[in-house]
């Protein structure tokens, strides 16, 4: 089974994406097919060798603009100019005395303004598909028929605004996604004896050491050898100031050295490194669809094909009871056509997600899909992990004890040889107090427990590294401490200390205002834990748990089915970054791990972005809501009044074209409002 990947362009509209979707799926040759409308990305499984012609041409049937190699600022200049020259053409046939060549010149104009829409109705109805491109094409050229060409056109020429805004609004989203997936370099410079060596970003193992000129994207997550650098991480942070990175502190994929060449020691291959982590959440951000997205993608596969046989029913039945003749009743049910025409609602709720979703990412938060929006709005509950979460996790020692039989430098060397092998936190924290060299090679046996310790072999001895529950001491330290046992026998322990993020009270603060409840599971001892509660204000605090126990924990508060979230940064985190409702994970020093697992993911570990994440999620669903009660209630009072014969074609392309124009007008008030309110 190989997997393909396409890029795929030509689609004005996430509905289109789904009926095309929804045909690949139903091929029996392809499997795990997705079809990401945002990226404009098409990818599936398939036996079978390069499909691409084959795929293309059934597509073509559902949206003929489909392609595989199309420019879309050409496609959209096209749209710009067939615009015009069908006003152009219509304005024309009032200054012609013929009536056959005014007639013409009106034909024309129709025929440049309907033809992408007449071309997909077409396609649609050879794949026994009827939806808005019918009822715009029919209710039209209707409309000419019965010699009501001002109404045709206007409903041709606000539907053909209508397009090109959708088709802007969704290029200023997608340009904010594309910016993100623009971080990745396809070859590196790699340091060899010899001198350098080119090889692609999947060659390059751990340990590698590569080299980033001025102006070039850090390829793989490493550590900086040279003395110091600056890099440009707003792709990755949306912060524009520039980052101080120092010799021997990480520095993460995507960014920009802004400073002069710089040599990196690699410590991630690039299937875990940062970009890649961040591109395989971003391709699939179209899968997971809001609940508003499919109850409207679903309803619009019976909707059109009701509203027909309504306007049939209109026609045949009007004249029977008014007593009108059969031209004012088709007449009627033409109005009633442009009014169902279900183009305001189908285009400005996905929308307003889209955007929504392209805002975010450009303030540095990444979100999976837009279902996860809703969830960010209706939380409840939100947990945090402690360390690298509410703190730093940037840890320094802050005293060494020895036992009579060790000195201080050899509880140091024990603890700094086992924690070398780790990527905690904690391990890194003593790795930088270490100046002398450790015989890594010498080690043997190196195995980690999570939420309890390390062992190894030195020397014919085993060494043990851990908290108290696993070491069991019978001298104990207050704080946060590693205990060290040689053989089965206590030397010494190493107490940490670490630092409460800055903003963090601040932003426990802004969530209990909107009345967001804060817990806090940590695997450090209780009075480490109740004093960073206390200090923070965090209501519930847990400590001294294994990842198994907040595991279980988490299921416990789960169970009254109040939307929660779990904020965490390490590999420890994922089994519940994954389990709740809503996963956030600290992308900046978060594990690849911890990326996969979660819904949302913080570029810059910054625990401001969750306030302001509420409150970008809040004003999209607002925008939401605004759109639906405003084109329903428009179109529900429209129709009704329809029905009595007071509205005239005039009145029904507001009720729909407009209506539409005006709910896509809205929707860019996202942009605008979080470019205001950032």
């Amino acid at each position: 089974m190989k997997k393909y990947h396409y890029k795929i362009t030509g689609i004005d509209c996430a509905s289109c994406a789904h009926e095309i979707e929804t045909m690949l799926k139903k091929r029996g040759d392809l499997f795990n097919v997705s079809l990401n409308f945002s990226l404009e990305k098409l990818s599936f499984e398939s036996e079978k060798e390069d499909l691409s012609k084959t795929l293309l041409k059934e597509m073509k049937k559902i949206e003929p603009s489909v392609s595989l190699e199309q420019d879309e600022e050409q496609g959209f200049l096209l749209d710009v100019l067939r615009l015009f020259l069908g006003s152009l053409f219509f304005l024309c046939s009032f200054l012609i005395s013929s009536k056959l060549l005014s007639f013409l010149l009106v034909l024309l104009s129709y025929l440049i303004l309907v033809y992408p829409t007449l071309k997909k109705a077409y396609f649609n109805l050879l794949s026994k598909t009827i939806n808005e491109n019918f009822l715009i094409t029919f209710s039209s050229f209707g409309a000419l028929l019965i010699q009501k060409n001002k109404e045709g056109f206007m409903v041709l020429f606000l539907y053909g605004i209508g397009k090109l805004l959708e088709k802007k609004a969704i290029r200023k989203s997608r340009n904010s996604i594309q910016e993100l997936m623009d971080l990745q370099v396809d070859e590196v410079i790699v340091k060899k004896k010899e001198g350098y060596e080119v090889l692609s970003k999947e060659e390059v193992s751990v340990g590698s050491v590569i080299l980033v000129k001025k102006g070039e994207k850090v390829p793989l997550d490493g550590i900086l050898l040279d003395l110091y650098t600056e890099v440009d991480a707003k792709s990755l942070t949306g912060e524009s100031s520039y980052q101080v990175i120092r010799k021997g502190e990480e520095i993460l994929s995507g960014c920009i050295n802004v400073k002069e060449a710089i040599l990196i020691k690699t410590t991630k291959t690039y299937q875990e490194s940062t970009v890649s982590c961040i591109l395989d959440l971003i391709e699939n951000a179209g899968e997971k669809k809001s609940e508003a997205e499919t109850f409207v993608t679903k309803v619009s596969e019976i909707y059109t094909p009701i509203v027909l046989l309504l306007a049939i029913l209109i026609a045949l039945f009007y004249p029977v009871f008014t007593g009108d003749n059969f031209i004012q009743g088709f007449y009627h049910s033409l109005v009633f056509v442009v009014i169902s025409c279900p183009c305001s609602i189908a285009i400005s709720i996905p929308l307003a997600y889209f955007t929504g979703i392209g805002v975010l990412s450009r303030n540095g938060i990444l979100v999976k899909g837009s279902t996860y929006l809703d969830r960010i709005r209706e939380m409840k509950r939100i947990i945090f992990d402690k360390t690298g979460t509410l703190t730093t996790g940037v840890f320094q020692i802050a005293e060494i004890y020895n036992m009579e039989n060790i000195s201080k430098k050899e509880v140091l060397f024990y603890i700094g040889l086992g924690e070398s092998f780790s990527t905690h936190p904690i391990a890194v924290a003593i790795q930088k107090e270490i100046s002398f060299k450790l015989p890594v090679s010498e080690v043997s046996s190196f195995k980690e427990e999570a939420g309890k310790g390390i062992s190894y072999h030195y020397q014919g001895k085993k060494i043990c590294i851990g908290n108290e529950k696993w070491i069991k001491p019978k001298k104990k330290y207050k704080g946060t401490v590693l205990y060290l046992s040689i053989d089965g026998i206590e030397n010494g322990a190493i107490v940490l200390e670490d630092k409460i993020k800055e903003n963090a009270k601040n932003v426990i603060e802004n969530l209990k205002k909107q009345q967001i409840d804060s817990y806090m599971f940590t695997g450090d001892k209780k009075e480490v834990a109740k004093k960073v509660g206390e200090t923070l204000g965090i209501q519930y605090v847990e400590a001294e748990l294994l990842p198994k126990e907040k595991y279980q924990l988490l299921e416990k508060i789960l169970s009254d089915h109040e939307i929660t979230a779990f904020v965490g940064d390490g590999i420890n985190d994922s089994p519940s970054l994954r389990r709740c409702d809503l996963g956030i994970s600290m992308g900046g020093i978060g594990s690849a791990a911890a990326i996969e697992a979660s819904d949302i993911v913080l570029m810059d570990d910054q625990l401001s972005k969750i306030p302001r994440m509420i409150q970008i999620a809040n004003y999209i669903h607002k925008i939401v809501v605004q759109n639906l009660v405003f084109a329903l209630g428009i179109k529900i009072g429209t129709l009704i009044l329809s029905l009595f014969g007071i509205v005239s074609m005039w009145q029904a392309v507001f009720a729909d074209v407009g209506v539409t124009l005006l709910t896509i007008l809205n929707t860019f008030r996202i942009l605008k409002w979080v470019s205001v309110k950032k």
